[in-house]
């Protein structure tokens, strides 16, 4: 590689605290780092916030690069080791770390006044392409306003691109896949079918079943449903799907209203599927698909000993104790979706006021309310664990959380990657994206998106026209 080929990256805050593992992940090419940026860090270590343990991560990250090297060798750049190694694992190295050791003088526009540490990170970077005009400087931040304002000035921005899930979230894995109609001409031939239990059984190949998932759903014509079971080459085997739109099947008294409600409560409803992601839309039955499930196993089948539902309380920050009480009475102002289906769920003719109030008191004896916040360290054994707005967690709190579960307990994670709330996530950066791709291939997961809204005729017609 030439010389000119070689590209100068100044990091932002925002890309560090978001992931601290940043400063290895520029492959042959040089990183820079403005004092602002280090003050910055200093100003955001303190509290048990995922962001301020980051800041602490990459502290410790640049205290071992810095390990044993004088002033001189600070100036001139520290090598860098390859992705995910350590700076003092055998490795090649790679790029170079700059910090900023003097000062890099360049005039703003007048109408980008003041010492903001975002316009001080753009006059650093504006003078560091006058010093090394033979290099192609790039700043690198995850703030949309700086990247406008330094196109604006001249500079070459982008966002940081490396913790991105997929490209598009378009490629995102469906959980479903439809058959074409030549599909029984072309995998039909060799085709064995087996009753086991009460339920038919297929033996497939061919070439479309070799991207097949287990636990993925098939759909054909004349109202053919099933599930993959194993898939083993260009060979798999299907089960056909248990039916929850019949009312003899209902769970908890809901039963389904569409296809992917149908295949949900499959999922939901099977003891061998450990992991669950749902992705849907408002109305499209998430919460109370996953509630149902959660009180049949838990209060009728006694798999589970209690469920227990969580969420992240965006809005309010990352510290519920400005609400009083406990923690469960903390975090029921964030539960209203729970609270609606479980009025739903509840609501029986038999018994009268009182028989529903014995209802209420049970089922609030076996739901309980966890905040995300207090989960690091906790295991959960034989629970059923539904986590609600999973779009707002980064991949590292879903490892986090889901590490949480002990034997006999299964997490169901239920989100809309269109709404998320979190500063710097996107569609393909959110954590539920991402365990979705990578838990796709496993034997005991399942995956759906929800697609059609099951609420009212007025919220379905305002989603259209709104």
């Amino acid at each position: 590689m030439s010389h000119s080929d070689k590209k100068l990256f100044v990091l932002d805050t925002n890309v560090l605290m978001h992931d601290p593992t940043a400063i290895f992940r520029f492959e042959e090419h040089d990183i820079f780092l403005p004092m602002v940026v280090l003050e910055e860090l200093d100003a955001h270590k303190k509290g048990m916030s995922e962001s301020a343990r980051n800041v602490r991560q990459i502290s410790r990250f640049l205290d071992e690069l810095m390990h044993g090297a004088k002033g001189e060798q600070v100036a001139d750049g520290l090598p860098l080791p390859e992705a995910g190694r350590s700076a003092g694992a055998d490795c090649r190295p790679s790029g170079r770390l700059f910090f900023q050791t003097e000062p890099l003088p360049a005039k703003l526009p007048d109408s980008l006044p003041g010492n903001k540490p975002d316009n001080t990170i753009l006059a650093t970077t504006l003078g560091l392409q006058r010093k090394r005009a033979d290099t192609q400087v790039i700043l690198v931040t995850k703030d949309i306003n700086l990247r406008i304002k330094a196109t604006v000035v001249g500079v070459k921005a982008e966002d940081y691109y490396n913790d991105k899930v997929l490209e598009d979230v378009d490629l995102l894995f469906s959980g479903v896949d439809e058959l074409p109609e030549d599909f029984w001409e072309t995998h039909g031939e060799a085709m064995d079918s087996w009753t086991e239990n009460g339920r038919n059984y297929y033996r497939l190949s061919g070439p479309r079943v070799a991207d097949w998932q287990p636990n993925q759903f098939v759909t054909g014509g004349d109202d053919f449903e099933a599930i993959v079971r194993t898939v083993d080459g260009d060979s798999a085997t299907l089960e056909m799907s248990r039916d929850f739109r019949s009312p003899r099947n209902a769970v908890w008294g809901i039963t389904a209203r569409n296809t992917e409600q149908n295949f949900a409560l499959n999922l939901l409803m099977d003891p061998e599927v450990d992991f669950i992601s749902l992705l849907g839309a408002a109305g499209t039955g998430k919460t109370l698909l996953t509630l149902a499930a959660g009180l049949t196993q838990t209060l009728e089948e006694n798999i589970y000993s209690e469920i227990i539902m969580t969420r992240v309380t965006v809005p309010l920050g990352e510290d519920i104790g400005f609400l009083p009480g406990t923690e469960e009475e903390k975090m029921t102002p964030w539960m209203g979706a729970l609270m609606d289906n479980l009025e739903v769920l509840t609501r029986s003719e038999e018994g009268g006021d009182w028989g529903r109030a014995a209802t209420n008191d049970l089922l609030q004896s076996r739901i309980k309310i966890r905040s995300l916040n207090f989960m690091r360290g906790r295991t959960f054994l034989n629970r059923f664990i539904i986590l609600d707005e999973a779009q707002n967690l980064t991949p590292k709190q879903m490892k986090t959380l889901i590490t949480r579960a002990g034997p006999g307990s299964k997490i169901i994670c239920l989100g809309n990657v269109a709404q998320i709330d979190t500063p710097y996530l996107t569609e393909t950066t959110s954590g539920l994206t991402y365990v979705v791709d990578r838990f796709k291939n496993w034997a005991h997961s399942g995956h759906v998106t929800l697609m059609r809204g099951e609420r009212s005729r007025l919220a379905d017609y305002a989603s259209e026209v709104l």
